[in-house]
């Protein structure tokens, strides 16, 4: 199989970025197979994804020519081999659907995922990360040891290399230092109640509203508490006929395959943050 890359980049929109950027790849012996490129009016930025089979190039030689490329054209991009997994990091408390879902569908191949640890706050889900041969990482939070918990879970982060760090469910904030240098590559889950449904048992509240639609957010993390770029939303339909354990189940059916589909979009350099705001390229 030939070396096949993703190019990912932004630049001011003017006439000419796609000529440009194809008459690159084919000047350096790259073979297009799948491009996707989008104009924002609103801040006049361009933004392109590329996926390119090439030969005669290495991930170095390439980078090294688009570097020069790029920056008459202001560009900010970014150049993946796709032939290496995305490095990830899972955070989980005590619900562990979201966990179950990312598990299974990474060992059954659909996603590009390199799974390098789980780190929880409860010992709930030690056995399940021994099933699947994942290290796993006990650390309690209290008010009084958050700022050591956090620094231990940005050094394991760290140490793994971890490009993407999932929130499967994961009950507890982040500070703000913590989220700033998760920038960009911080995915969380959660129930699009928010913010009319806050704290402790949010079906419950619903199922006293009567509400008709069950949803789940998956977006970026920020210091901005569930208001980071959202990547992808979904619902299901209820009625007066649910219990509260029906919505439930209905919530964690949503959030799974919500947040599924977002990590998915994420590892295979679809998404793409636009200020507040995303751009993916599906």
């Amino acid at each position: 199989m030939n070396p096949a890359y993703i190019l990912t980049l932004s630049c001011p929109d003017r006439p000419g970025i796609v000529h440009a950027v194809s008459g690159f790849l084919f000047e350096h012996g790259g073979n297009i197979e799948e491009a996707a490129q989008y104009s924002d009016p609103s801040t006049g930025l361009f933004f392109m994804r590329v996926q390119f089979a090439c030969v005669q190039q290495t991930h170095a030689e390439l980078s090294s020519r688009l570097t020069v490329f790029a920056a008459p054209m202001q560009m900010d991009w970014k150049l993946h081999d796709t032939a290496q997994p995305m490095r990830t990091v899972l955070l989980v408390s005590k619900e562990g659907h979201c966990l179950n879902d990312l598990l299974f569908r990474w060992k059954s191949g659909l996603l590009a995922l390199d799974v390098r640890a789980i780190v929880s706050n409860h010992r709930e889900f030690y056995q399940l990360a021994a099933s699947y041969n994942i290290p796993f990482h006990h650390l309690p939070v209290t008010a009084a040891t958050k700022a050591q918990v956090e620094a231990r879970q940005l050094d394991i982060i760290e140490s793994e290399g971890a490009e993407l760090v999932v929130l499967a469910r994961y009950m507890q904030i982040l500070s703000n230092d913590l989220c700033a240098r998760l920038a960009g590559r911080a995915i969380n889950i959660h129930h699009s109640f928010l913010p009319s449904f806050k704290g402790a048992k949010p079906y419950y509240q619903a199922h006293d509203r009567g509400v008709k639609l069950i949803g789940a957010t998956a977006h970026y993390v920020t210091a901005d508490l569930d208001e980071g770029p959202i990547i992808e939303q979904d619902v299901a339909r209820a009625d007066h006929g649910k219990t509260v354990e029906d919505l439930t189940t209905m919530g964690r059916d949503t959030e799974s395959q919500v947040l599924a589909r977002a990590v998915k979009w994420h590892s295979e350099h679809r998404v793409m943050l636009n200020g507040h705001k995303t751009v993916i390229f599906k």
